[in-house]
């Protein structure tokens, strides 16, 4: 099947050499083409150029986007999706004035969502779940990465990782799984982390490596949760079941686990709110990617990532949701780019590689998303009639989406 989308106003995020990632200076650079069109076949980019250039053949379908620009699908590598019920409660407590850690101590928190999720029924999370991605995905999502980490027995993460699978084969978008098992101590094992960390590595690791349930192993590297050899373990183990590291790591504090994401080849190291500056110096010329979390920094009023003082420095940087339950019960990157512009200071030429190639990347799916590249997945996000793409973070309430393209089909 052959589509082609003609005098789009301008066709964003065109890269006619295939790079992993931008970083420094060159997230300021977003290649356009004006009065473009673009020819998917077959669900993959196959052509694109000046509307002079525009083939004259006959196609499947002709799709006029006068007046709409055309980007890539947005790449969102840090989710925790699949969650049951939700934490309104909690938003209330810190309205009142509790802190994100009092709340935690008081029980509330991921070992709240835990609890939620330990009695759900594996098929009522399913269902739960995929409303949400479908929701994502009309926000203009082409790309997820999906964690675990509410789970925190064997039994409940085996379910989170299985319905995420279940997700992946039945949605056409590239989902990527994390087993985040790490993400707090549970209650049973309360003064007893070492013997919880055996459990992760001995009893669930092989399992998941076994029936292929995770891509990435994570950990929530942070004062009060675990520390750095904590980290080192886990990475270390998860590396000897095919596992890629990823970690949450200075969200409240500094303590190391940057470094740490750097000595095991992390493909990122994620929310990044509070950064020293051997922090930013220990990413540099490595292949390991900052992911921000704006969203995160919004709802639960902290510091957002010094984005800034990272790209000045040369670094590169991504944007995530970080949708979930407690800190940031919304998956729309919409609302990311916009946030990363006003509150971070990122350009929109920033904001966009920072959702789009760099995201894919965070995920290790650049060969395939991300960008406006002959052969790469027609993931598309075609707008309405803007004047600039300035307005997609400009309009921060309003998602200036008209179509989503996945693989070449609209999504309805």
């Amino acid at each position: 099947m052959t589509i082609i989308f003609k005098n789009i106003k301008e066709l964003i995020q065109v890269r006619n050499t295939p790079i992993s990632f931008v970083s420094g200076k060159e997230m300021s650079i977003l290649p356009t083409i004006k009065n473009a069109f673009l020819l998917i076949k077959d669900g993959l980019i196959h052509d694109f150029g000046p509307m002079d250039n525009c083939p004259k053949d006959s196609f499947s379908k002709v799709v006029d986007a006068t007046g709409k620009m055309i980007l890539p699908s947005w790449c969102d590598s840090h989710t925790h999706i699949v969650y049951a019920g939700n934490r309104e409660g909690e938003f209330v407590d810190r309205i009142k004035g509790m802190s994100y850690h009092e709340i935690a101590n008081n029980g509330g928190g991921i070992l709240n969502s835990a609890k939620k999720l330990q009695a759900t029924s594996e098929n009522d999370l399913y269902e739960q779940s995929k409303k949400r991605l479908e929701e994502v995905i009309k926000l203009g999502t082409g790309a997820i990465e999906i964690k675990s980490g509410y789970g925190l027995t064997v039994d409940a993460e085996l379910k989170m990782l299985r319905v995420i699978k279940r997700l992946n084969e039945n949605y056409p978008i590239e989902i990527k799984a994390t087993f985040l098992g790490a993400h707090a101590v549970p209650s049973d094992y309360k003064g007893n982390k070492k013997e919880y960390l055996d459990l992760l590595i001995n009893k669930l690791m092989p399992k998941i490596a076994n029936d292929k349930l995770a891509d990435f192993i994570d950990i929530f590297c942070e004062t009060g949760y675990f520390s750095p050899d904590d980290t080192r373990l886990i990475l270390q183990a998860g590396k000897k079941y095919g596992l890629i590291p990823k970690i949450h790591v200075n969200q409240f504090t500094s303590i190391g686990g940057v470094q740490v994401g750097v000595e095991y080849n992390a493909l990122s190291v994620d929310h990044l709110e509070e950064m020293r500056k051997e922090d930013i110096e220990s990413l540099k010329n490595t292949k390991t990617m900052p992911v921000a979390l704006p969203s995160c920094s919004y709802f639960l009023s902290i510091p957002y990532t010094p984005a800034r003082e990272m790209i000045d420095s040369g670094l590169p940087l991504a944007l995530a949701t970080d949708y979930n339950p407690g800190s940031t019960p919304s998956g729309n990157m919409n609302f990311v780019v916009a946030t990363a512009c006003i509150k971070m200071k990122m350009t929109p030429e920033e904001a966009i590689n920072a959702a789009t190639i760099n995201g894919a990347y965070a995920m290790g799916l650049e060969t395939k998303v991300g960008s406006i590249t002959k052969g790469k997945q027609a993931n598309l996000l075609m707008t309405k009639s803007i004047n600039s793409y300035g307005v997609i973070p400009y309009s921060f309430g309003n998602p200036q989406i008209d179509k989503i393209y996945i693989k070449g089909q609209e999504i309805i």
